[in-house]
């Protein structure tokens, strides 16, 4: 029997200024995307607050929360009140010295349905996350939702074509990545289309391999560095929504907040995989030194 489609609503958004105003400014876009007819809302990475891993600062584990916390108990009220499922991204506070970078996924009846940890954390100028973030433990797990098994990666997850692989062979039917991701300013044009390409085509990519939508949240604006000592970060927004043959569903701009909706055919990726059969052909034989770190 066919599913109905799925309407999902992607929240792009700048900084506000502060924790409560970010959190305002997410409830306010999560109403709207319900009233939109929107059943699951993604939102960025990190969206309570500044992207804060441009510098190492150890003040900034304050603004880190435990899980369940404040934030999951307001977006569970949310979720039950308006009968949608909502994707979010905290810094969690696991214990003393113990922090990760986390999506939390409430189902559309308040439950905390479920916790993803980032398992790849880079250490860029700009992006000094593994100061911050201790690498995921939790695998490569789909959670189960009202709206279906939802592949929850995270930004420099959205890189590795072996996580996207993984999400699929454990039946997600859906890979999301809230992400951050930007140029430096002092790019010049051709290295910023070159970068923001490569970021589109690597997720393309991954729905095409596994026959899967994709779906992206990215932030938008320019933050600057606090410590003064770069130009800081211009978040290249483009959120976007791709079909299970990378087809773009729905695509936001480059130059401000956003909420995008694209409507989910969920029922397409049995219809895909019946034509190109990747899962039915993978040598799985023949993958071993996929274990090792480089064939030298």
């Amino acid at each position: 029997m066919a599913r109905p489609p799925l309407t999902i609503a992607l929240a792009q958004q700048s900084d506000q200024g502060t924790p409560p105003a970010n959190l305002a400014a997410c409830e306010a876009a999560i109403r709207e995307a319900a009233a939109r007819g929107a059943t699951l809302v993604l939102l960025q990475e990190l969206h309570n607050g500044a992207y804060f891993c441009q510098r190492e600062d150890p003040a900034c584990f304050e603004l880190a929360e435990p899980i369940p916390g404040p934030t999951t108990a307001h977006f569970a009220r949310l979720a039950a009140e308006l009968g949608v499922v909502i994707v979010g991204s905290l810094f969690e506070r696991r214990a003393s010295g113990l922090y990760h970078n986390t999506a939390v996924v409430l189902d559309n009846d308040g439950r905390l349905a479920g916790i993803y940890r980032k398992m790849h954390i880079p250490d860029d100028p700009g992006y000094y996350e593994k100061f911050y973030f201790t690498p995921g433990d939790l695998g490569f797990e789909p959670i189960d939702t009202a709206v279906g098994r939802l592949g929850v990666l995270v930004c420099w997850d959205q890189w590795y074509p072996e996580a996207a692989r993984l999400m699929a062979l454990a039946g997600a039917e859906l890979l999301l990545y809230p992400t951050a991701i930007g140029w430096d300013p002092s790019d010049d044009a051709e290295e910023q289309t070159r970068q923001l390409e490569a970021w589109i085509g690597i997720q393309r990519g991954h729905a095409i391999a596994n026959a899967l939508p994709v779906a992206v949240c990215n932030r938008i604006g320019v933050e600057p560095d606090p410590s003064g000592t770069t130009a800081g970060a211009q978040f290249w927004g483009h959120s976007f929504v791709c079909g299970p043959q990378g087809e773009l569903l729905a695509q936001a701009q480059g130059d401000g907040p956003e909420l995008l909706l694209a409507e989910i055919d969920r029922d397409r990726t049995e219809t895909v995989r019946r034509l190109w059969p990747f899962l039915r052909d993978r040598r799985i034989d023949a993958y071993a030194d996929l274990l090792r770190r480089y064939r030298d």
